[in-house]
C-alpha cells in the first residue's frame, strides 16, 4: 500500500511555534519547534481540524481532541500513547501509575521512555504524567511548558506574582 505524502504547517501557540504533520491517514505529529519557522499562510485540508482543535484547546473551549491520529511507533509505544489518552483533562498521574495501568509495574522506565517519544504534543497528553512525589520530570518541550500546560488545564489557576 502506497503511503500518502505528509503535509506540514506551522502555527503560533502561546508556547511557541508548533509544527503539524499529517495527511488523509491522520495526524502523525504535532511538536513545538524552538526555531522561528515561518507561520503557514494556508493550512492543508488534512491538517485543518487539528489546527482548529488546538486553537480551541488554547482558548479553553476544548478539553478533548477528536482527530484521526496516525503516529509512528512500536506496538508498545502505541499502547502507552493509547493509555495516555485516557488521562482526563485537568488530572495527572505518576509514571508508576501509568506502568500499573499498562499491567506491569516493572515497565516504569519503558513507559516513561515511550511517554517521552510521544509525537503528538498536547493531543496525546504526555504532559499529564508527573513524578510520584508530584515533581515535574522530563518533558521534551521543556519543563516550563509542561508547567504551563498543567496550569492551563487546572481548575485552580495559579496566578503569577510578577
Amino acid at each position: 500500500m502506497e503511503q500518502l505524502p505528509l503535509q506540514i504547517c506551522y502555527i503560533e501557540t502561546p508556547l511557541g511555534h508548533a509544527k503539524i504533520s499529517g495527511n488523509e491517514d491522520g495526524i502523525s505529529s504535532v511538536s513545538i519547534v524552538n526555531t522561528q519557522e515561518e507561520l503557514s499562510e494556508s493550512i492543508p485540508e488534512a491538517l485543518l481540524d487539528c489546527v482548529i482543535q488546538l486553537k480551541e484547546y488554547f482558548n479553553t473551549t476544548r478539553k478533548n481532541f477528536d482527530l484521526k491520529l496516525h503516529p509512528e511507533g512500536t506496538d508498545f509505544q502505541k499502547k502507552v500513547w493509547k493509555q495516555l489518552e485516557t488521562i482526563p483533562f485537568g488530572k495527572s498521574i505518576s509514571y508508576l501509575q501509568l506502568s500499573k495501568q499498562l499491567g506491569d509495574v516493572k515497565a516504569i522506565r519503558a513507559a516513561a521512555s515511550a511517554n517521552g517519544k510521544n509525537p503528538l504534543w498536547i493531543i496525546i497528553p504526555c504532559h499529564r504524567v508527573i513524578g510520584s512525589g508530584g515533581s515535574l520530570t522530563g518533558y521534551a518541550g521543556g519543563l516550563y511548558r509542561k508547567q504551563w500546560l498543567l496550569n492551563h488545564e487546572s481548575e485552580h489557576k495559579q496566578q503569577s506574582l510578577f
